[in-house]
């Protein structure tokens, strides 16, 4: 593969357009651009999140997680460029499979938990409603720009394997989920 950057800065965004992969150009705040932001947002706070589960040792979690980040950037790729397609079912199975083993492990959840316990608890939790922020941002654009294949169902699995990757760290690390407590009434 050859470079795909020669030139970090082009100066051609500077009156608010961005060039899409198949040549158009669009403002900015166009809900394709929205989408492509808050993935790549989820993909950056989930590197933040492998670097943690690395350093405690937990590499259950980062073998699931880690090709996560790649599927990512092909959803990146598939919204920059509509007529590409690099996601597809077997991904969306992956993710499901991976859910149901852990699940499997930690039973039923029987109350709201928050997203707190330990610094990667909370991380997970970041990552988890960062998916839900892009896939919101993807179901926008899909309203306006209809989305072919499996975009919308990969990234709100990996919303739900990001909550239930949250549980599993708190046993692995043997710290007690923070259970939502309702506030008195009056």
């Amino acid at each position: 593969m050859g470079f795909r950057l020669s030139k970090i800065y082009t100066r051609t965004g500077d009156k608010g357009e961005t060039g899409l992969g198949d040549g158009r150009r669009v403002p900015k705040d166009h809900p394709r651009i929205e989408a492509i932001g808050e993935v790549d947002s989820l993909n950056s706070q989930l590197g933040v999140l492998l670097a943690g589960l690395t350093e405690q040792g937990l590499d259950e979690l980062s073998e699931v997680l880690a090709p996560c980040q790649h599927r990512l950037f092909d959803l990146g790729g598939e919204l920059a460029m509509p007529a590409y397609q690099a996601l597809n079912n077997a991904e969306v199975e992956r993710l499901e499979a991976a859910i149901d083993r852990w699940n499997e492990e930690l039973g039923p959840l029987e109350n709201f938990i928050l997203p707190s316990g330990s610094a990667l608890i909370a991380q997970a939790h970041v990552c988890r409603s960062l998916a839900r922020s892009a896939e919101r941002r993807c179901q926008q654009l899909n309203s306006v720009e209809p989305l072919a294949g499996v975009g919308l169902a990969y990234i709100n699995r990996l919303s739900d394997l990001l909550f239930v990757a949250a549980r599993l760290i708190a046993r692995r690390q043997g710290v007690a989920e923070v259970l939502w407590q309702a506030a008195a009434k009056p």
